[in-house]
């Protein structure tokens, strides 16, 4: 698969949280991350609108530790109220995922693979173009490349562990090519320390709101990108 990455993303805190535990202020994060939270961190490294990430699979390197911390979120009505977090400590994570082509038609003629590809993996290599967030902004993360599955994990051998129903992602109205947003759900299983997600279409699904897309223009999109891959190739 020409448009296949790899990479390690790490961190001293992450918080992929639960949404349940948002109802009354307080978070507490998933054990494991979720599909959105590691679409959004490669999403952080390298997007363009011609591309869709999915996430194929994860694996957990590091021991699965918690820690509590008290915070202050502003209150909708202003002032602040204390609130209890807790968050994932000293993460590390090997993920596997690849790129197919978004629905939008007037994208057709960046649909270059190995462009996107090769561009892909020298922002894997520069640590990203933007900021690598855990799950929370408050939760800085850092990008590496690796090859998945080297290097010993700590459940490498710890059989199947079953997390239940767990919060997918989004389906985003300019993604899906309607205009409705939905939120997707899953049954997480952790087979020796990776967990291998199922596709977004394979989800059930829960319809939040009617949302409308506001895509990017795609003017000189094709250009720009060509410019790009010209530029990380020293070309220019």
């Amino acid at each position: 698969m020409e448009n296949k990455v790899e990479f390690k993303v790490y961190g001293r805190y992450a918080l992929f949280t639960d949404p349940l535990t948002k109802i009354g202020g307080e978070k507490c994060s998933y054990h494991i991350p979720t599909y959105e939270a590691l679409k959004g961190i490669l999403s952080s490294v390298y997007w363009k609108p011609t591309i869709i990430w999915i996430i194929d699979k994860v694996r957990i390197i590091k021991p699965i530790r918690t820690q509590t911390k008290g915070v202050k979120p502003i209150k909708y009505g202003g002032g602040n109220e204390l609130s209890i977090y807790t968050y994932l400590t000293d993460v590390e994570y090997q993920v596997q995922a690849h790129f197919e082509w978004s629905k939008r038609e007037d994208m057709e003629k960046d649909r270059n693979e190995n462009k996107h590809w090769i561009v892909a993996k020298r922002m894997i290599e520069r640590g990203g173009r933007r900021d690598i967030f855990l799950g929370a902004r408050e939760c800085q993360g850092y990008v590496e490349p690796c090859k998945f599955g080297e290097d010993a994990g700590h459940y490498d051998k710890s059989g199947e562990v079953g997390y239940g129903l767990m919060f997918h992602g989004f389906d985003y109205p300019d993604e899906a090519g309607n205009d409705k947003l939905n939120s997707r759900f899953w049954r997480a299983t952790m087979i020796d320390g990776i967990v291998n997600f199922i596709r977004p279409e394979e989800c059930i699904r829960k319809f939040v709101k009617k949302m409308k897309s506001q895509p990017p223009d795609s003017i000189g999109l094709e250009e720009e990108s060509l410019k790009e891959l010209l530029l990380e190739e020293g070309m220019e």
